[in-house]
């Protein structure tokens, strides 16, 4: 039987502020697991703490709603622990840029099988409106009256000298753009990165800013070609959107995993004990 887009909603409704960019991540994610026709029993979402962080209980498969920056360590478990799994980790720009930008790193260069997306609206919304890493420099709230001092993060140009191998851009204004990107991202052999443009519309509603400047990339861009990416990730006037690179040929750190278990498979443990004699 054909499963639809209701069969991967849970009974619990989402509490996000009417009007977050959240709703439309949520919608586009499982718009994908239907168009995939993922098997809710084998797909798992992860999150870590924050307002976009209480996706897992929204979606009907295995998940888990983790401690704050804790996404991709919880993902990265349950791939190893279960490479037949499609884990999806979730998060926001400060769960996932400040207390957990270590993790990014090395999940990135490790080319862990599996899809992160982080919800960026450039602000901390559920602790009443901090700025972010990934804050417009000089941005003023009423938990920043003067405005921030720091420059903020570019998550697109992180993931790309991190060497993931999947990195691309959505706006949470663009259901389709979105969905065929989220997609692409589950269907990769490695480390998938989608930045969400997803604006808070209670304490830092980017709605406009982003209908004016986002455009999406260039046609005659090559996904293939990291220098062009990383040219196109630097532009200031525009904020573009879609694949900016995909390398399909690195093999995933589980096809590796398989490899070195078949490999350790062969020896005996006598083999195993003469190694470590003197």
């Amino acid at each position: 039987m054909e499963l639809t887009v209701n069969d991967y909603k849970s009974n619990v409704k989402p509490i996000w502020c009417p009007g977050c960019g959240d709703y439309a991540v949520l919608n586009a994610l499982l718009r994908a697991f239907a168009q995939l026709q993922l098997d809710p029993a084998r797909t798992v979402v992860a999150s870590g703490i924050g307002c976009s962080s209480r996706f897992p209980a929204f979606v009907k498969t295995y998940g888990i709603h983790g401690v704050h920056g804790r996404p991709l360590p919880l993902a990265t478990g349950i791939k190893l622990a279960n490479p037949d799994l499609t884990v999806v980790a979730v998060g926001g720009d400060g769960d996932g840029f400040s207390i957990g930008g270590g993790h990014f790193p090395h999940a990135a260069r490790r080319n862990i099988d599996l899809v992160y997306i982080v919800m960026d609206n450039s602000i901390y919304g559920m602790t009443k409106g901090q700025p972010s890493p990934t804050s417009p420099e000089e941005l003023k709230t009423k938990a920043s009256p003067y405005g921030t001092l720091e420059e903020p993060l570019n998550p697109i140009m992180m993931a790309l000298a991190y060497d993931a191998t999947f990195v691309a851009c959505a706006f949470s204004g663009q259901l389709k753009e979105m969905i065929e990107l989220f997609v692409q991202a589950l269907q990769h052999p490695g480390f998938a990165f989608i930045q969400v443009l997803s604006p808070c519309v209670t304490f830092h509603n980017t709605y406009d800013l982003y209908r004016n400047n986002v455009r999406p990339l260039p046609a005659e861009h090559d996904p293939a070609d990291k220098l062009s990416a990383l040219k196109l990730a630097l532009e200031t006037e525009v904020q573009y959107t879609g694949l900016f690179y995909r390398n399909a040929s690195r093999p995933a750190y589980s096809q590796l995993q398989r490899q070195l278990i078949e490999q350790a498979g062969r020896k005996t443990l006598e083999d195993i004990f003469n190694a470590y004699k003197p």
